[in-house]
């Protein structure tokens, strides 16, 4: 009796395709061959792991991972080796994307409202019936249909489903709107103040290349790199080498109101004002020029670009008395910038949250041209388009004043104007995918009550979050494990790169691409012409075939297939000769007029800045669903599973309160109750809260757990730009006399002991 090959693989211990081999806990260099789980029916021999290639989809970043498969199950997730943007390593939300696989509260397949919209009461249903109802809504706007009246929410997207969606919006009367959420903008924010300062037009740009590991001095105003800024994952790897270098170790100062873990992480952390740190930047360029210590053309190219008031009036003993940033502080961190290059300057988080956010990013970022760091090793950097033309590498989320304006249209009946953004229409049929925004806008926004007013709404989440459950049709997607895609990561690494994402194991429940979907809608709308594919993974395949007629980059092969198979078990293409477009000579960017901050509520009546920081692990709320992401502790207060308030020590210790002690938290908009932290690194006039919690549903780890602090927001937008101001409320604190506790594992350790740290909590050097 001849032995079968099922027989074989057992014996062997491997598949016809060459899984990953390991050696301890890495891949043997050049043994990444991995292969598609379709392709593989022998992947469910007993006692054989595989490892799978493809994008890990858990935050916007697109970090390449590899996936262990035994017997058809994920079993773990570990950061792709090869790949540009994470080199192997990943973050605690990328390991716990296989929890967001085997979620028991996943919606399994189709449902249909059957209560009050609202009421959270749904009827399972099949997909024909689901697609067919979902279909005779749409051809009912067919006849004078007007543009907005047919809306989809999405995230940021590139890569070739951006590709689809822009066909099917540009396609003659397929009357779609597409309008891209992102609850911080951070990535928006920075796009637009990089374009300013660098002078590239009004045109949508790509997040630039920050290049980290070979700066020697980095000045970071609230750019919180090293945790959930943009690309944590990536700015770590290249951490790692800006202070491994033995004869040149790079140096970190961090300026913002809260210590973060890049302010932990710095070899100086300095406090600031909330809203002033464009003003620093400022009185940091007044030392630079005035002592001669920048090029002489830049300086005086940048002196004409600050129209008001000049920047002779920004003298470190002005500057020091607006910001709270100590003269002699000024004065040294302007000749170290300029003396110790290559130097990089990056903003982020609570600068870019203000009422004045645009003029803080413009006037920080336009210090990179001051010290000659524009398109140089260690300096800021141009990333490059797509490596194919017609696939977008870049996506800018519509500003607040958008979301606003939606919610104010929805509510009347009536379009709405927006300076910031297209007229606002009021949907006749509203469709979100991988958004939440009722959760993460302002509830001052009355974003939830105006969906009430909108006739038909479709999600497509995998879970019923709070969006979700206003639906009259729910459509539940794959989750990424389970399905195609592609990702042009932004920002970038500097060169060109397009990752391909493959499903590494069956569906589990009665799922569906979002991509099939979108294509068979269109073929029903008769819109093929413009959308010709059948799948969502032809569309890929011809992208795959594009990269292939390059005949460049990081895959070789003889034949088209071969070139696909080598594509997946990579995980994508990239190609580090293909960088980013020349700079533009220093000085052709612009610096605004000086926009002094605003804040909601006044000081005497709300004394404290709220600061909301982005949660870790759970960001803003989306991983709040999770139950690793909950009990991954905050890096700075270990704290987990539930929302604290952030007290400066001293404050604290003058109003009587100890760890634990509840009290409320009053803005002019709401309040919410929760535990004291006193927190020896943050600014006495600041309270900061972390994002994530405060869901009423989202599954039963997320559900009634917490406050959500967006509810104590006032519905600030940024000039010029419509953003929100997150971070430009005012609140006071008041003591309820009740008593809980903070669950953290640091026990009674601080991070910082009192005797170190001086009243507006500057560690000493």
């Amino acid at each position: 009796m001849g032995i079968t090959r099922r027989q074989f693989l057992q014996v062997t211990g491997t598949t016809a395709a060459g899984a990953v081999v390991f050696a301890g806990c890495s891949p043997r260099a050049g043994e990444l061959l991995v292969e598609s789980a379709a392709r593989l029916p022998e992947d469910m021999v007993t006692g054989i792991d595989n490892w799978y290639a493809t994008i890990c989809r858990m935050c916007p970043a697109g970090c390449g991972i590899i996936v262990r498969v035994m017997e058809g199950r994920a079993k773990k997730i570990e950061g792709n080796p090869d790949y540009p943007v994470n080199r192997g390593k990943l973050c605690a939300r990328g390991q716990a994307g296989l929890q967001a696989l085997y979620h028991p509260d996943r919606i399994q397949g189709p449902l249909r409202r059957n209560g009050d919209k609202g009421s959270g009461r749904f009827e399972p249903i099949t997909w024909d019936a689901a697609v067919n109802e979902l279909m005779g809504k749409l051809k009912e706007l067919r006849t004078g249909q007007t543009p907005g009246e047919l809306l989809l929410v999405t995230p940021p997207l590139t890569g070739h489903l951006a590709l689809v969606l822009q066909r099917f919006a540009q396609a003659p009367g397929s009357g779609l709107q597409i309008a891209t959420f992102e609850a911080l903008e951070e990535a928006r924010s920075t796009r637009m103040a990089v374009a300013q300062a660098l002078g590239l037009g009004p045109a949508p740009t790509p997040v630039p290349f920050f290049d980290v590991a070979n700066a020697r001095f980095i000045l970071s105003f609230g750019a919180n790199f090293l945790d959930g800024w943009l690309s944590p994952v990536h700015y770590g790897v290249a951490y790692g080498q800006f202070r491994g270098r033995p004869q040149a170790r790079g140096v970190l100062v961090q300026i913002e109101p809260r210590v973060t873990s890049s302010g932990a992480s710095a070899d100086q952390w300095i406090p600031i004002k909330p809203g002033t740190e464009g003003i620093l930047a400022l009185g940091i360029a007044q030392v630079v020029m005035a002592g001669g210590l920048a090029d002489p053309t830049t300086a005086a190219q940048l002196e004409a670009l600050t129209r008001s008031p000049r920047l002779e009036a920004y003298q470190p003993s002005s500057v020091a008395a607006a910001t709270g940033v100590p003269e002699d502080q000024i004065v040294a961190l302007a000749r170290r910038l300029a003396g110790q290059g290559p130097s990089l300057v990056i903003a982020g988080g609570p600068a870019a949250a203000q009422s004045n956010g645009r003029f803080n990013l413009t006037a920080i970022l336009s210090l990179n041209r001051l010290v000659r760091s524009v398109g140089q090793s260690g300096g800021i950097s141009l990333n490059p388009p797509s490596p194919l033309p017609e696939v977008p590498a870049s996506s800018s989320p519509w500003p607040s004043a958008w979301w606003q304006g939606l919610a104010q249209a929805i509510s009347s009946g009536q379009p709405w104007p927006n300076a910031n953004a297209p007229l606002v229409t009021p949907p006749k049929v509203l469709m979100v995918r991988g958004a939440n925004p009722v959760h993460s806008l302002p509830a001052a926004f009355g974003f939830k009550d105006a969906l009430a007013g909108v006739p038909y709404i479709v999600s497509f989440s995998s879970f019923m979050d709070e969006t979700a459950a206003l639906a009259d049709l729910v459509l539940p997607e794959h989750t990424y494990l389970e399905d195609w895609g592609s990702d042009i990561p932004e920002p970038g690494p500097g060169f060109q790169v397009m990752g391909f994402q493959q499903p590494v194991v069956n569906r589990l429940y009665d799922t569906r691409s979002f991509g099939d979907v979108l294509l068979g809608v269109a073929a029903e709308l008769g819109l093929s012409q413009d959308v010709p594919w059948k799948t969502f993974k032809d569309v890929l395949r011809e992208g795959a075939q594009g990269l292939f007629r390059l005949q460049r980059g990081s895959i070789q092969a003889t034949g088209f297939e071969e070139y696909w198979m080598r594509l997946l078990q990579r995980g994508g293409w990239w190609d580090e000769g293909a960088r980013g477009p020349a700079a533009p000579l220093p000085g052709q960017g612009s610096i605004a007029d000086v926009e002094p901050p605003t804040f909601a509520g006044s000081e005497q009546e709300y004394p404290f800045h709220l600061l909301p920081f982005p949660s870790s692990s759970m960001d803003e709320g989306s991983g709040a669903n999770v139950p690793w992401l909950q009990a991954t502790p905050d890096p700075i207060t270990t704290a987990v599973w539930q929302t604290w308030v952030e007290v400066n020590l001293e404050t604290g210790r003058r109003m009587g309160l100890q760890e634990g002690d509840i009290v409320k938290v009053e803005s002019p908009q709401s309040s919410l109750e929760a535990p004291v932290y006193l927190h020896p690194g943050l600014r006495p006039d600041v309270v900061a809260i972390p994002m994530g919690q405060g869901h009423t549903l989202y599954g039963r780890y997320a559900r009634d757990r917490g406050a959500n602090v967006f509810e104590l927001l006032d519905p600030m937008l940024q000039k010029p730009d419509g953003g929100l101001a997150w971070a430009a409320t005012r609140v006071r604190i008041i003591k309820t006399g009740k008593s809980g506790r903070v669950s953290k594992s640091e026990g009674q350790v601080m991070a910082v002991e009192p005797s170190d740290v001086d009243i507006v909590g500057v560690v000493r050097q």
